[in-house]
């Protein structure tokens, strides 16, 4: 299993009550089982809306289980932003 930290940004870091934390996981659908787990409630229902980064890359489309996790990787939550 990876050592990743997991980055929540605007309303995903309300929901989450923190900026950080950190996960064992081997991909991005490991790392988001696990953070709803530790946030039941609003983070769900934000996670849902939010586009991914790993390492830096964006995610897409890609299903979340395919998308494998480095040791010491980030994970970067971005829910949907107002404005520009």
């Amino acid at each position: 299993m990876a050592k990743v930290t997991v980055r929540y940004w605007a309303a995903a870091k309300a929901a989450a009550g923190v900026a950080e934390e950190s996960y064992e996981a081997v991909t991005l659908a490991d790392a988001l089982d696990a953070a709803r787990e530790r946030h039941p409630g609003e983070l769900t229902r934000v996670l849902r809306r939010c586009s991914f980064l790993v390492d830096s890359d964006p995610v897409g489309t890609r299903a979340h289980e395919t998308v494998r996790l480095a040791d010491g990787g980030t994970v970067e939550v971005l829910p949907p932003f107002a404005g520009g």
